[in-house]
C-alpha cells in the first residue's frame, strides 16, 4: 500500500517537475528552404553554435524541395502555434510566405528573414549576403575570364526567390554596364534540380554551338552545368562562374571544369540570424540588415586558409 500511494504522490509531481523544465527552455524555430544541401546545413550548424551559446534549443524543420513555400507555410504556421519563442526562416517566395510572417509580428513572435528577402517589413532583422553585389563579383570573375568578349549563357534558379533572383540581376547589370563585348544569348531556369539544371545546360549548350561561358547562380545549377560540360566534353572549352559550394563543386573546379566560384559564409548566417532573434527576445533591437560577405574562390586561392575554413566549415562539431 505504501508503495502504490508514494508512486501517487511521485509521479504528479515528476511529470510537473519535467514540465518546469520544458517550459524554461528557450525554443528557436530554425525554417531552411531545404535541407539537403551543404549550404543548409551549414546553416544549421552556424544556427546550433548560436542556440548553444545562449542556452536556447533549435527547432531545425525545412521542406524537401525549395520550391515548396506551402510546406513553408504549414511549418511556420505550427512553430506560431507551439509558442516557439522565435522563429528564423529563409523564404522560398518573396510573396506567398508574408502573411505568415506578419501573422507572427501581430502574435509576438519575434522573427527574422535569413537569406532571402520578402515583401514584408515586419520582421526583427533580414540577414544575408548581399546577393546584388555578388553577382556584380561574379560578373567581374566572368570578365576577367573571357577578356571581356564572347557569348553566354545563365542557369537560373526558381522565379520568385529573391536571393538569387537579386544575384542574377547583379551579373547581369554589371556584365552590360562593365564588360559590353560579353551577350548573353540564353537564359533557362533549373527549378533548384540538379538534374533540371544538367538538361536546360545542353539544350543551352546545342542550341549555341559557340557559347564562350557559363554562369550558374546557386549550387543546384553549378552542379549540373557542370555535368553538362563534362558530359559534352566541353570542359577548358566553355568557361564557368559557378555559384555556392560543396564537394563535387570544390572537385570540379580542381578538375578545371570550374574557373571561378562566388560562394556566401552560410554558418555565418545562420548564427547571425538566431542571435538577432535572441536580442529581440531579450528586449534589444537588432540591425534591420546585417550584410554577410561573398568571396570569389579561384584555382589561385582555393587552399588559403580562408577558403578553406569557408568550403570545409565543421558540421560535425555541431550537428554531429
Amino acid at each position: 500500500m505504501f508503495r502504490r500511494e508514494f508512486l501517487l504522490t511521485a509521479l504528479p509531481a515528476a511529470l510537473a517537475v519535467s514540465a518546469c523544465n520544458r517550459s524554461t527552455k528557450k525554443r528557436i524555430g530554425v525554417v531552411p528552404k531545404a535541407t539537403a544541401h551543404v549550404f543548409w546545413q551549414s546553416v544549421h550548424a552556424g544556427a546550433e553554435a548560436a542556440g548553444k551559446e545562449a542556452d536556447i534549443e533549435i527547432d531545425w524543420k525545412g521542406p524537401a524541395a525549395e520550391t515548396d513555400f506551402s510546406r513553408q507555410i504549414e511549418i511556420v504556421d505550427s512553430m506560431i502555434n507551439a509558442r516557439l519563442d522565435g522563429i528564423v526562416l529563409a523564404p522560398t517566395e518573396a510573396t506567398s510566405l508574408v502573411s505568415v510572417v506578419e501573422r507572427a509580428a501581430r502574435e509576438g513572435v519575434p522573427l527574422t528573414i535569413f537569406d532571402s528577402g520578402i515583401n514584408t517589413e515586419n520582421y526583427v532583422s533580414y540577414v544575408s549576403t548581399n546577393n546584388y553585389d555578388a553577382g556584380a563579383l561574379a560578373a567581374r570573375a566572368m570578365g576577367e575570364l573571357l577578356s571581356g568578349k564572347g557569348t553566354i549563357a545563365i542557369v537560373k534558379m526558381v522565379p520568385g526567390s529573391s536571393s538569387t533572383m537579386e544575384r542574377e540581376a547583379g551579373f547581369q547589370e554589371t556584365l552590360a554596364k562593365e564588360f559590353p563585348g560579353i551577350l548573353k544569348v540564353a537564359e533557362q531556369y533549373c527549378m533548384s534540380d540538379r538534374a533540371k539544371a544538367l538538361a536546360v545546360t545542353e539544350n543551352m549548350l546545342t542550341a549555341n554551338p559557340e557559347l564562350s561561358a557559363l554562369f550558374a547562380s546557386a549550387e543546384p545549377a553549378t552542379v549540373g552545368a557542370a555535368q553538362a560540360l563534362k558530359s559534352r566534353d566541353l570542359v577548358g572549352k566553355v568557361r564557368m562562374v559557378g555559384f555556392d559550394s560543396s564537394d563535387s563543386i570544390e572537385k570540379d573546379m580542381r578538375a578545371g571544369v570550374i574557373d571561378a566560384l562566388v560562394v556566401q559564409d552560410p554558418f555565418n548566417i545562420g548564427y547571425e540570424a538566431v542571435k538577432t532573434v535572441i536580442a529581440a527576445m531579450q528586449g534589444q533591437t537588432p540591425p534591420k540588415r546585417i550584410d554577410s560577405p561573398a568571396t570569389v574562390v579561384k584555382p589561385s586561392n582555393i587552399d588559403t586558409p580562408e577558403i578553406d575554413k569557408l568550403l570545409h566549415p565543421d558540421l560535425s562539431k555541431y550537428l554531429g
